[in-house]
């Protein structure tokens, strides 16, 4: 398994709405593409404003077909018009589990 961390750096006063936009459009389009929706988090200490996404996948080939069918979705991109003019920066990661890891 690999884990697919995914950080949005918001505009300062911005976090509000992207995390609404997300809850009731963004998340219901991910999982239905994507799928394994490990948590969505919000920082309270730290980098402020970052809105950070855990996705869960058996292997890289898998996100990269997954994740092909989200950006080939016309909803997606409308949605993606809407949350992008909210977003400073991003940051993606892969991570794998460590042996004792309660993700496996």
């Amino acid at each position: 398994m690999i884990v697919e961390q995914r950080d949005y750096h918001v505009i300062t006063g911005k976090l509000s709405e992207l995390v609404s936009l997300y809850e009731t459009e963004g998340i219901e389009l991910q999982e239905r593409h994507l799928g394994n929706l490990l948590g969505a988090f919000a920082t309270d200490i730290g980098a402020l404003s970052t809105y950070t996404t855990l996705w869960g996948y058996e292997n890289f080939a898998e996100r990269e077909t997954r994740r092909a069918k989200l950006l080939a979705d016309d909803a997606w991109k409308a949605f993606l018009a809407k949350i992008q003019p909210l977003i400073h920066t991003q940051q993606n990661r892969i991570l794998t589990p460590t042996p004792f890891s309660a993700i496996q």
